[in-house]
């Protein structure tokens, strides 16, 4: 026997991903008509006879039969529950739909959701959505895309075509294959692109047909249902109810849960179990008379199916986490499983790294992929609420490595003895609601960070510089000697002492002047005055002469130890060249 495939819809906000969700909800009769759509808690049902009924032409044509008893939509989009629908670090989703906007491209949550998709190696198709927005779009409302296409005048193809092949080149350097969907040579290796518009409909019953031929096709094994009755769920979602208390959302996807069975699930302390005491289903909306009275009880539940479980003890369930059903004989091993998979994912102590904290095991799992991914450590990660003991280990971190010190907040609240704390030891607390906006960020506070050091850094220690004294530019000859110098490499800034080729030192800095206006430093290609007290120009220095900066033994320990990465190769290579001028020992300067 086998099961509706689980499908997620993702991608970028305002793409089109709650639209695509309705338009699906709406293909689908209600009503209670055979093959209407049946709503579960947290995913709508499209059952086969609907997809049929909607793609017959189609099927005829393509000579498909489907077998799938239908497909099982997640009703929230996006990340969120994508991520919380997991599995031994996995997701249970089959497959998934990344919607994209035609006229916007690729942006930085479809990216994300790419690399989520990657990471959890889950097949997915785009829908190329909005082409009803393609400038003299003529819509066929609710018609297929090749219909509503092929009804197009030539320039509107043209114009997209271009943008459709621009899509395939995109995810080309991204390292996927693609291609239209009814141009696909190879499932296995292309992804298909459907256009769609989930205002008008166009390209919808499309999507449905391939997402079901593609799931029957490529994932049967996957959907056999393999368990000899114990249910396998995952959390969506913990949820306070009027009248119930604590109840979690679950998608069931192998086996059934029957009402008093006995359930093992995750808790921030580890694996618990309770009796269910209620399994809710919606009710039909045209049986929604009462508000209070939405649910409706029954006896079992079979996968795969979206259920509310309502029992004792669910006030520290966490979303993300497995549930199981366990006989008396299997609920210890049953622990041990959900204990093993929490521990994989919350770190206790490990190498040094931010304090990371999320609001779902299943959103904290993703952070941690797309981490290690970018070879971010984590020191430790958790769930929930920001608290006092996050910011002074983060403190502590920082005091040996300032990139680390910082606590990483995915959705989660922070405490007010935290937010203290956090002022008190100057720590940042980095909070953000979408995955990718908390990476970016916090590689954008590194950067932020490496260049405070580094002009900390630089402006208390002499840098390598290597300049030329320029022919025919000497302003004045002494007291102080003004001249014209080309810097070949480094930087200079006043106060710096000069070497001559042999180490013989030449003065120091007093000032830098570009187009008569003093600056405080200049790089690599400038050429600029300097003035200097101490030289005499046409004895200690003359034109065409090569002076370095003195830069001493403890400024280039310093350099090459703390700070190599602040200098570029030439730089480095300069500063090895100065050594050498100088011998192991450097010359003795007013700096030492």
């Amino acid at each position: 026997m086998i099961r509706q495939p689980i499908v997620v819809v993702m991608g970028h906000v305002d793409h089109g991903k709650t639209s695509l969700l309705d338009k699906i909800r709406k293909t689908s009769v209600a009503k209670r008509e055979k093959g209407g759509i049946t709503q579960h808690i947290g995913a709508s049902e499209v059952p086969t006879d609907a997809i049929v009924k909607a793609c017959s032409a189609m099927m005829t044509l393509m000579q498909t039969k489907l077998e799938i008893p239908g497909l099982l939509f997640i009703d929230t989009p996006g990340h969120a529950a994508f991520t919380n629908l997991r599995e031994r670090g996995g997701s249970i989703s089959d497959m998934a739909v990344l919607v994209l906007d035609i006229t916007k491209g690729f942006e930085p949550q479809t990216l994300e959701t790419i690399e989520i998709l990657r990471d959890y190696k889950t097949p997915f198709v785009m829908a190329m959505n909005k082409i009803d927005l393609i400038e003299g779009w003529k819509s066929q409302p609710n018609s297929t895309f090749i219909a509503s296409f092929n009804s197009q005048s030539p320039e509107v193809q043209q114009e997209f075509e271009k943008r459709l092949y621009s899509f395939v080149g995109r995810l080309n350097e991204l390292g996927f294959q693609s291609e239209r969907f009814d141009r696909v040579s190879d499932f296995t290796k292309q992804i298909a692109i459907i256009p769609i518009s989930a205002k008008t409909g166009e390209g919808v019953n499309e999507l449905l047909m391939f997402i079901a031929g593609l799931s029957q096709r490529f994932l049967k094994s996957r959907l056999h249902l393999k368990a000899k009755g114990e249910g396998r769920g995952s959390i969506l979602e913990v949820k306070e109810e009027t009248g119930l208390g604590t109840t979690i959302d679950v998608i069931l996807y192998d086996g059934m849960i029957k009402r008093g069975d006995e359930i093992v699930f995750g808790t921030v302390n580890g694996a618990k179990t309770t009796k269910v005491r209620a399994l809710l289903r919606p009710k039909p909306m045209d049986e929604m008379r009462d508000p209070r009275e939405k649910f409706l009880n029954v006896e079992q539940v079979h996968a795969a199916a979206g259920v509310k479980i309502a029992a004792p003890g669910l006030e520290d369930a966490i979303a993300g986490s497995p549930l199981l059903v366990a006989s008396k004989a299997d609920e210890q091993r049953l622990k041990a499983e959900i204990n093993k998979e929490i521990k994989a994912v919350l770190v206790e102590k490990g190498e040094d790294g931010p304090i990371l904290k999320a609001d779902t095991l299943g959103s904290l799992e993703a952070i941690m992929k797309l981490l290690k991914n970018e070879k971010i450590p984590v020191n430790r990660s958790g769930i929930g609420a920001v608290v006092k003991k996050d910011v002074v280990d983060a403190s502590g971190i920082r005091n040996h490595n300032r990139y680390y010190g910082i606590v990483l907040s995915f959705n989660t609240e922070v405490l007010p003895d935290a937010e203290e704390e956090a002022k008190r030891a100057g720590v940042t607390i980095m909070r953000e609601g979408l995955i990718y906006a908390l990476l970016d960020n916090y590689k954008k506070w590194v950067e932020a960070e490496k260049e405070q050091e580094r002009s900390q850094a630089f402006s208390s220690l002499t840098l390598p510089a290597k300049i030329k004294v320029l022919p025919g530019c000497c302003f004045r000859a002494s007291h102080p000697a003004i001249f014209g110098v080309d810097i070949i490499t480094g930087r200079i800034k006043p106060d710096y002492e000069l070497i001559n080729e042999k180490g013989v030192v030449v003065g120091r800095i007093k000032s830098i002047q570009s187009e008569k206006e003093s600056i405080p430093e200049a790089k690599e290609g400038l050429e600029v005055a300097i003035s200097m007290g101490e030289p005499t120009f046409g004895r200690q220095v003359n034109e065409g002469d090569i002076l370095y900066t003195n830069v001493p033994r403890t400024h280039a320990k310093q350099l090459t130890s703390r700070y190599k990465e602040f200098l570029n190769p030439d730089e480095i290579e300069l500063l090895g060249k100065i050594r050498g001028i100088l011998g192991d020992t450097f010359v003795a300067s007013s700096h030492d």
